[in-house]
């Protein structure tokens, strides 16, 4: 039987709001942890763009490299990386700090 990988909700299904991490579990010794949690940054990517950060990284932030692997253009690929970055621009705007 195929597992069906499943991804983090980063929103809410009803109202769109960004959604916080509310418990954490151990699946060694049970133990749960409650509390209000915000996700990482990095973890409210889309999994297009956090694979694409994790390449970015993997070839030490050779763009160059990275077009090669991808088999895109290089400009491609620098654009791809300038809207990842816009994004994350975005995100931090929208985390309230305590």
């Amino acid at each position: 039987m195929k597992q069906i990988k499943k991804s983090l909700p980063l929103s809410c299904p009803s109202c769109a709001s960004p959604l916080k991490v509310t418990s954490l579990a151990c699946e060694a010794c049970d133990t749960t942890v409650s509390g209000s949690f915000e996700l990482p940054l990095l973890a409210r990517l889309s999994a297009d763009d956090l694979q694409f950060v994790i390449d970015f990284v993997k070839t030490s932030g050779s763009l160059k490299l990275m077009a090669q692997q991808l088999g895109l253009s290089y400009p491609t690929v620098r654009n791809r990386l300038d809207d990842i970055i816009a994004n994350i621009e975005k995100i931090e705007k929208n985390i309230k700090i305590p």
